[in-house]
C-alpha cells in the first residue's frame, strides 16, 4: 500500500492532470483488490458530479453520471455527497437510489457499491471515492484500510486542482457572496430529473430592503447585507444548495424529502433565518425576504418550467404583501396576467389624464354640517364611464403605478382645494389616502409640501389617511417612522379603516395618531341590543383619553346616525349624506352644508330628539361603484387608489 501512495504523491507534486492521477489511483487499487472496480468523482460547488475515473465501469455509466446533480436518490456516489457520509448498498438492483442508473451497471456484472465521500480542509464534499463489488456484500477489513487512505489521496488531488483552477472556477462563483452564480444554477437546473413528481422544489428568495439600505447606508453595508443572508440561507438549507441569480435574488434547489413535503416550513425557516438583525457596516439592521416556490409537478416538461412556477409564486407575494412565501398553484398566471392588464390600464389612464378626484363628505351628527371631505380616486374609462377605485385596485400593487397615482391625486386634491379657498369656502380639510408604497419612497412629505406648495394650500388642510393593513399590518418599522415623521411636520393622520383585523389599541402607544375611522362593519351591524354598540363606545370613551377624534364610516340609516349620536360619536360618513361625487357637486355641497364653527362648539348630543330604531337600509345608490350606500370594497380596499 505504501508504494501505490508514494506513486500518487509524487504525482500529485509533479503536476499531473486531475484525471490522470485518479485513473492511476484507481487502476493500483483495482490490482490490489481483483473483481472490484474504483471511481472517482469530483462534486462542484453547485452539486453537479463530474466523473474523474472510473476505467472498469462501463463508459455509457460514466456519461451518465457526468453533470448529474447530487441528491438523496442519485445512486451511492450521489447520495455520499449529498448526505456528507458513506452510502453502502449492498444490492443495486432493488436499492432505490439506483432507479436511475443500474440498468447500464448490472450487465456489467457489479451488484453492489460502497462510496465515501471526500471533503476539503473547510468540511465541504468536493468528491467521492467508490468502489463496485460483484457479490452482494459490504466492504470488508482490508477494503476500508486502502479506501480510506484513497480518500486522504483524492483530497490531496482534489485540493491541488482546486487551487490550480481558481481563476476558472470564479467564473461559476459570485465574488460577493461566494454563492454558485446565475450559470452555475442554469446548469444545475438542467441536470435535475423530471420523471418523478414530488422528488425536488425550487425555492426563489427575494431580499426586498436591499435598495433601501443601498440608499440609506451606502453600498458596503449592502453588499455586507446581502454576504450576510447568502450565509443564513446557505446554512439554513443544507445539504441542499442556495445560488445567487444577481442583485437581491437567490434561488435554492431543494431535494431533502422533508424539506420538499412541507415547503411551508422550509420557506418559514429561511424567513425566520434571514430576518434576524444583523449589523452592517456599524448599523444595525433587520433583512426582509419574499418567496416564491414551487415543487416539480405531474405535467412540468422540464426543470425550467418549475423556475417559471417559482417565479410566479415570487411575483404574486411581491405585489400581494412583501415579507412571506407563495407556493405555485394552477391559475396564479392567470391572476398574474390580469393584475398585469389592470397595471397597464391605469398607467395609460394617467398618461391620458384620466384619472379623477371624488369627495364624500365627512359630517358632524349632531348638525348635519360638513366638517371635511375625503378624497377617493375614481377611473374614467375611454368610453366616459367612471370606475370605482375597486376594479384597479392591484394596480397599486405595482411601485411605480401607486406612485404616480399618489402624484396624480395630491394635484388633483391640491388644485381642488385651491379652488374651495379662492371662493372662500369654509372646509376644515381633505382626507388623502396614502399606500404603503409611498411610506417606502422615502420622499413623501417632500412631494406633499411640493404638490400643495404649487397651490398655495397651507398643509393644516390635509389629513393624511392610513389604512390598518398599512399602518402596522406587517410589523413594518419603515411606516412606524414615516407616521411619526409626518405628524413631527405638523401633518395629521387618520387610521382607516379600524376594527378590520391588524392593529391594535395598544399601537397607538408607539405610533400616535390623530383621527381613528370605525370601519363600517362595526356600523352596519349597531342595534340596542348588539355587541357593535359596546365596542364603539368603549373606543370613544379610550380616544377621548388620548385626545383623537373618532369617525365612523359607512353610516347608511337615521337609526345608526341616531345611535352613534347617543352614545357621544360627532363625525360620520357614508350614503346616508352623501357618495362619493366630483369635484362640482362636492363644491356645492360645501358651499350649502359647510361648518362653519369649530368642533369645540358642538351641542350637547342629548339635546337631540330621539327616533325610533327601525334598522330598515336605505335603497341601493346606482352608478357610484358602491352597494347599498356603504363606502364598500371598492373604497376601503384600496387606499393608495381611492386617494392621494
Amino acid at each position: 500500500m505504501l508504494r501505490f501512495q508514494n506513486i500518487i504523491l509524487e504525482m500529485i507534486a509533479t503536476g499531473v492532470s486531475l484525471d490522470v492521477t485518479a485513473e492511476r489511483l484507481c487502476h493500483e487499487i483495482e490490482l490490489l483488490l481483483p473483481d472490484v472496480a474504483c471511481s472517482v468523482l469530483r462534486v462542484e460547488r453547485s452539486g453537479l458530479l463530474y466523473p474523474l475515473a472510473a476505467p472498469s465501469l462501463p463508459a455509457i455509466f460514466s456519461e451518465l453520471v457526468a453533470g448529474t446533480m447530487i441528491g438523496p436518490n442519485v445512486g451511492s456516489c450521489g447520495s455520499a455527497a449529498y448526505l456528507g457520509e458513506p452510502v453502502i448498498v449492498t444490492d443495486i438492483d432493488n436499492d432505490p437510489r439506483w432507479t436511475g442508473f443500474k440498468e447500464h451497471l448490472l450487465p456489467a456484472g457489479f451488484k453492489a457499491c460502497w462510496s465515501v465521500p471526500v471533503e476539503n480542509a473547510a468540511g465541504v464534499v468536493f468528491g467521492t471515492f467508490a468502489l463496485y463489488f460483484k457479490q452482494k456484500r459490504k466492504p470488508n477489513p482490508l477494503e476500508e484500510k486502502l479506501v480510506s487512505a484513497c480518500i486522504h489521496l483524492c483530497a490531496i488531488a482534489l485540493e491541488q486542482h482546486d487551487r490550480a483552477l481558481e481563476r476558472e472556477r470564479r467564473a461559476s462563483i459570485d465574488a460577493l457572496t461566494d454563492l454558485p452564480n446565475r450559470s452555475s444554477f442554469d446548469t444545475a437546473l438542467s441536470r435535475l430529473s423530471c420523471d418523478e413528481p414530488g422528488t425536488w422544489a425550487l425555492m426563489v428568495v427575494d431580499l426586498d430592503n436591499l435598495k433601501t439600505i443601498n440608499d440609506t447606508f451606502g453600498h458596503q453595508a449592502g453588499d455586507e447585507l446581502l454576504q450576510n443572508v447568502a450565509q443564513r440561507i446557505r446554512v439554513n438549507v443544507l445539504p441542499d444548495h442556495v445560488f445567487r441569480l444577481g442583485g437581491d435574488e437567490f434561488a435554492v434547489i431543494l431535494q431533502e424529502a422533508g424539506a420538499v413535503a412541507n415547503l411551508d416550513r422550509t420557506a418559514s425557516h429561511i424567513l425566520d433565518a434571514v430576518g434576524s438583525v444583523t449589523s452592517c457596516s456599524g448599523h444595525m439592521i433587520q433583512p426582509r425576504a419574499t418567496i416564491g416556490g414551487a415543487a416539480l409537478s405531474p405535467g412540468d416538461e422540464d426543470a425550467e418550467t418549475v423556475h417559471r412556477h417559482a417565479d410566479f409564486a415570487l411575483y404574486h407575494a411581491k405585489e400581494t404583501g412583501r415579507g412571506g412565501f407563495v407556493r405555485y398553484w394552477p391559475g396564479i398566471g392567470t391572476a398574474i396576467k390580469k393584475r398585469i392588464e389592470v397595471i397597464q390600464d391605469v398607467d395609460c389612464a394617467l398618461r391620458e389624464g384620466r384619472i379623477e378626484a371624488y369627495y364624500q363628505p365627512v359630517i358632524r351628527l349632531d348638525t348635519r354640517e360638513i366638517s371635511g371631505m375625503e378624497a377617493l380616486c375614481r377611473l374614467r374609462t375611454p368610453e366616459g364611464n367612471i370606475v370605482s377605485a375597486g376594479a384597479f385596485h392591484q394596480a397599486t400593487t405595482d411601485v411605480d403605478v401607486a406612485a404616480k397615482l399618489t402624484q396624480g391625486m395630491l394635484a388633483l386634491v391640491a388644485a381642488d382645494l385651491r379652488s374651495w379657498l379662492d371662493r372662500g369656502i369654509p372646509f376644515q380639510h381633505v382626507g388623502i389616502n396614502i399606500s404603503s408604497a409611498d411610506f417606502h419612497s422615502g420622499t413623501l412629505y417632500d412631494r406633499i409640501e411640493a404638490a400643495f406648495g404649487r397651490e398655495n394650500v397651507p398643509l393644516k388642510h390635509v389629513v393624511l389617511e392610513v389604512t390598518e393593513s398599512v399602518y402596522l399590518g406587517q410589523n413594518d418599522p419603515v411606516v412606524a417612522q414615516e407616521i411619526k415623521s409626518l405628524r413631527a411636520h405638523g401633518l395629521r393622520i387618520a387610521l382607516d379603516d379600524f376594527g378590520t383585523g391588524f392593529a391594535s389599541l395598544t399601537h397607538l402607544l408607539t405610533v400616535p395618531v390623530d383621527i381613528i375611522k370605525i370601519d363600517k362593519s362595526f356600523v352596519s351591524q349597531l342595534r340596542l341590543d348588539n355587541r357593535s354598540i359596546a365596542i364603539i363606545e368603549g373606543l370613544l370613551d379610550i380616544a377621548r383619553k388620548l385626545d383623537i377624534r373618532v369617525v365612523a364610516e359607512g353610516i347608511e340609516t337615521e337609526d345608526q346616525a341616531y345611535l352613534l349620536g347617543q352614545i357621544g360619536c360627532k363625525l360620520g360618513q357614508g350614503y346616508l349624506y352623501s357618495p362619493a361625487v366630483a369635484p362640482a357637486p362636492a363644491t356645492e355641497l360645501l358651499l350649502n352644508h359647510a361648518q362653519r364653527s369649530g368642533l369645540e362648539k358642538v351641542e350637547p348630543i342629548d339635546s337631540l330628539p330621539r327616533r325610533p330604531i327601525t334598522g330598515q337600509p336605505l335603497p341601493p345608490e346606482t352608478g357610484t361603484g358602491k352597494t347599498n350606500g356603504r363606502t364598500g370594497p371598492d373604497d376601503t380596499d384600496f387606499a393608495a387608489a381611492r386617494a392621494v
